[in-house]
């Protein structure tokens, strides 16, 4: 009896031990995720705004020299203490946290060693575009919230002159934009040279304050905003157009591939392994699109005989770019139908997922001063602290560009079941650490994203064939995205022969498709990640059908794809199959 009492005993302590070094790894492990969000809080105020974190609403990042060089240091001395963590005794939560995180640190550092933080802007993005838009991602129920948003109006001539600086290293180093995606860059710039605060956007909040601040208060910080606006915002601005102009596009590099920049055959094999998050290389994701490019040609190719139109792919592509019956004449109509389509799906949800977000979106157009240069839509994520809903912003530039057949699968793209429900769910995975719930893997999430259009055809959406062969051409713009991204960064297309591609294959209007050229030249490799997303995503389902036979449910699926947020694809294929097991001994 005393040797069973001694053997129980042993094994007590050898299982309490165990635990406590799970414990041990998993509390340093989490020490260091709080250690580094904080950083990052820290870092990068207006993204800690975002996050309802109010420490630092008076603050822009600070991008000179030592601030960038304090940051690359921090990402190579994290990797050196995850190094140092025992992942056998953490549990399977926890090994997933720390290959999600260490992923995430090592895809940073990669980009810090080709320098991509000397291209801080792109042909459609970067602090010129996002800093006007401050007034709808801040603040401002008190006097403190108005004063901080004076203190980052007159922080803004310190920001545009590091981002300058920045700018005109990467001249120096051979790092720059292509001269052709950044040309017309005044007209993003202008509209905020103003001789009138009160003409201005970031004049805005100054117009209505909150009746909790006494009148005196708001003349006071009126005043303010105006003198920061005029003696430090449009000087900036005009100091940057300037620089642009005089300086940094007649210098920009004239050739538009990746590869031609300083090591670029191996940055752009990066960007590959970044934006699709596996281990491919740029000629497997160039195939696979081509292979994808024809299927999906059949498949319109079928449309348009269903339809009974007389000729040929290029005449029905013309048809729908020229045909009135496809567009509006008022952006108040387009915004309806846009509206209505949600509105729509909104009621079919329950239909495909279990879990739905607690937090609402809404629908806005595309800032006017951005429209020009901008695709046909994109999406904000909500406030962290769920006091701003997310929006999707519709381009309302240029009517004839914008045709109604496509409507249906660019909104459950960007709303629901798209990245409103994916994103806004993720920030709602109270089980996870924040860094999970507020980052993740552009490949899920665009992929997801795509992959959303395509659950329309389960639920009621594009009944007229129109609508239909617009889901088809999106899906081919996305095909033709691994074609072509490659085909300039790596295989030595011309800007023209992109275009060409994409125009004899998809019935996207000409001003898109070399809007959508541009963009892939200024933001290598992030167009892969759509079709790389979507196609694992299908396959997953594919999979889980054909194990699980009649007992697949699409809503389990879901729940089971989303409930960890956005994962790399491979994490995310070990995950689904984990549950397909469970599943099928049920």
């Amino acid at each position: 009896m005393i040797k069973k009492i001694v053997a129980f005993v042993s094994v007590l302590l050898v299982l309490t031990a165990c635990s406590v070094n799970q414990n041990n790894e998993s509390d340093k492990l989490h020490a260091i995720f709080a250690d580094y969000w904080e950083f990052t809080l820290e870092q990068y105020p207006l993204f800690a705004t975002s996050q309802g974190d109010q420490r630092f609403n008076d603050r822009l990042t600070d991008y000179s020299p030592a601030a960038i060089e304090t940051r690359i240091a921090k990402e190579l001395e994290i990797l050196q203490e995850l190094q140092q963590i025992d992942d056998t005794q953490l549990n399977e939560q926890d090994k997933i946290n720390l290959e999600v995180f260490k992923r995430l640190r090592e895809n940073d550092a990669a980009e810090n060693r080709f320098k991509a933080y000397l291209l801080p802007i792109t042909s459609r993005s970067g602090f010129h575009v996002s800093f006007p838009q401050i007034p709808d991602r801040v603040p401002f129920k008190t006097a403190k919230d108005y004063r901080d948003y004076v203190a980052r109006l007159n922080a803004f001539g310190r920001y545009t002159d590091q981002h300058i600086e920045l700018l005109r290293r990467g001249l120096k180093e051979a790092i720059s934009l292509a001269h052709v995606v950044i040309e017309g860059v005044e007209k993003s710039l202008e509209p905020h040279i103003v001789a009138d605060a009160q003409a201005s956007l970031l004049f805005v909040p100054f117009k209505n304050f909150p009746d909790r601040i006494p009148e005196s208060e708001q003349e006071q910080l009126r005043q303010q905003g105006s003198d920061a606006i005029i003696d430090i915002v449009v000087p900036a601005y005009r100091r940057f157009l300037k620089f642009m102009l005089d300086e940094y596009i007649p210098e920009t590099r004239k050739t538009i591939a990746a590869s031609d920049l300083p090591d670029g055959k191996k940055f752009y094999e990066h960007r590959v392994r970044l934006y699709t998050s596996l281990n491919k290389s740029p000629k497997e994701v160039h195939e696979t699109g081509i292979a994808e490019v024809n299927r999906i040609k059949k498949e319109m190719e079928q449309v348009i005989k269903d339809v009974g139109f007389q000729g040929e792919f290029k005449e029905f592509v013309h048809f729908l770019r020229t045909g009135r019956r496809f567009y509006v004449n008022k952006s108040d109509q387009l915004m309806k139908e846009v509206a209505y389509v949600l509105k729509k799906m909104d009621g079919e949800l329950p239909r495909l997922f279990k879990t739905l977000p607690r937090m609402s979106y809404g629908i806005k157009p595309v800032p006017d001063f951005i429209a020009p240069k901008t695709t046909t839509a994109y999406y904000s994520r909500p406030a962290g602290d769920g006091t701003r809903a997310g929006f999707y912003y519709v381009n309302t530039y240029d009517l004839s560009s914008r045709p109604l057949y496509e409507i249906e699968a660019l909104s459950l793209h960007e709303a629901v079941p798209g990245h409103h429900l994916q994103i806004a769910r993720q920030q709602e995975l109270d089980n996870l650490p924040l860094f999970r719930r507020f980052a993740g893997f552009t490949a899920f999430v665009e992929g997801w994203a795509l992959y959303a259009e395509r659950l329309g055809l389960e639920c009621g959406f594009y009944e007229d064939p129109y609508s239909n062969f617009g889901r088809l051409t999106y899906e081919m713009w996305r095909a033709c995205r691994l074609v072509v991204d490659t085909g300039i960064h790596y295989f030595g297309w011309s800007r023209q022969r992109a275009i060409d591609f994409m125009a004899d294959r998809t019935a996207l209007t000409l001003l898109n498709i070399t809007n959508e050229v541009d963009r892939y030249i200024a933001w290598p490799g992030q167009a892969l990640a759509y079709k790389t997303g979507e196609l694992k995503i299908r396959e997953l389902r594919k999979r889980a059908e054909q194990k699980l036979g009649i007992a697949f449910d699409i809503r389990d699926f879901h729940d089971r794809l989303l409930e960890n947020g956005a994962l790399p694809l491979d994490l995310l294929e070990q995950q689904i199959n984990i549950w397909i097991g469970e599943e099928s001994t049920r």
